[in-house]
């Protein structure tokens, strides 16, 4: 094993045998220009076409790409997190496989950095995509993260980024996290995130994989980021505000039931049912609300991606 790089570019792949080389020329290209030593780690997700095969290639070719396979399609988040855990650079760069993302807009990423930031998101504002099947979405999206993760930025949905692998490393990303990223780092690590425009070109071959069925991930995928990066180490709080409203309704039906058995002659179970209903769901979030909090206390979730920035030894005689 050759000594590690400084930089790890990692890019996941999906059926993109019509870029792929030109993708890879371009960023050896820009990467020389950064006087780091650097390595490209190509993850192919489970792409159907040639895309594997050209990659296989080039990295046979050229001893500064590495090359990661998945044997169907997972989607951007675990191809990303894989591309994390075979990286050995300290600072990790992501770019999408598309074209659409300038490697030539690595270097301010860097010199950002530089500045004393762990994360650096780039931010599309001059976006080359359709306005009502992406830039609307994304949008919405943005400030939904923004709103309810207290970590403002543009453009969450930029696959260019840099980050500091040590606030990545220690962190399990599933689902379609990948857009949380710079979230989950400030939340979970305390890493500090900038952000800065960068360029954005249109798509000259294959086709999108997202669209408007996304905000509805989002939306769906937010509920977990919110427990992951507000709620982690106390989690009955997440379930006690999911379960307040159930209570509050289910004890007014309770009240409005027990009224019209007590001063009305007309007798029906449907309220009544209704109301043990709605109590028994906030009843349910009570219980996993502590049997989350029980997993958390006696697991290993808690206090796992604590990262210390700097320790100070002790000075002699004090102890």
């Amino acid at each position: 094993m050759s000594k590690a790089p400084a930089l790890s570019i990692v890019v996941p792949l999906y059926n993109e045998e019509e870029c792929a080389e030109n993708l890879f020329a371009t960023i050896q290209r820009e990467a020389d220009k950064l006087g780091k030593s650097y390595e490209i780690v190509f993850v192919d997700d489970g792409s159907s076409d040639r895309t594997f095969h050209i990659c296989e290639g080039l990295a046979a070719a050229h001893s500064e790409l590495r090359v990661v396979k998945f044997r169907q399609n997972y989607g951007q988040t675990p191809a990303m997190s894989a591309g994390f855990q075979a990286s050995r650079g300290e600072i990790i760069i992501t770019m999408d496989g598309d074209l659409q993302n300038n490697p030539a807009d690595m270097h301010k990423l860097l010199a950002k950095m530089d500045q004393g930031f762990d994360v650096v998101s780039g931010w599309r504002h001059e976006r080359k995509d359709d306005f009502l099947t992406r830039t609307l979405p994304s949008r919405i999206a943005n400030w939904l993260i923004s709103t309810f993760t207290g970590v403002r930025l543009h453009d969450y949905g930029c696959s260019l980024k840099a980050y500091k692998s040590r606030f990545l490393k220690p962190i399990r990303f599933y689902s379609d996290m990948h857009r949380f990223f710079p979230a989950i780092a400030s939340s979970l690590t305390g890493a500090r995130t900038a952000e800065i425009p960068v360029s954005h070109f249109p798509r000259k071959t294959g086709k999108s994989k997202y669209g408007l069925s996304r905000i509805f991930l989002v939306i769906a995928d937010l509920m977990t980021i919110l427990l992951i990066t507000r709620f982690l180490r106390k989690p009955m709080y997440w379930f006690a505000i999911l379960g307040f409203p159930f209570l509050v309704l289910g004890a007014v039906l309770l009240v409005f039931s027990i009224s019209q058995y007590s001063f009305s002659s007309e007798k029906s179970v449907i309220v009544p049912s209704i109301s043990f209903l709605v109590l028994g769901t906030a009843f349910h979030f009570l219980l996993t609300g502590i049997l989350a909090e029980y997993i958390v206390s006696t697991g290993e979730t808690d206090g796992k991606s604590i990262i210390a920035v700097k320790t100070i030894p002790m000075a002699e005689g004090r102890g």
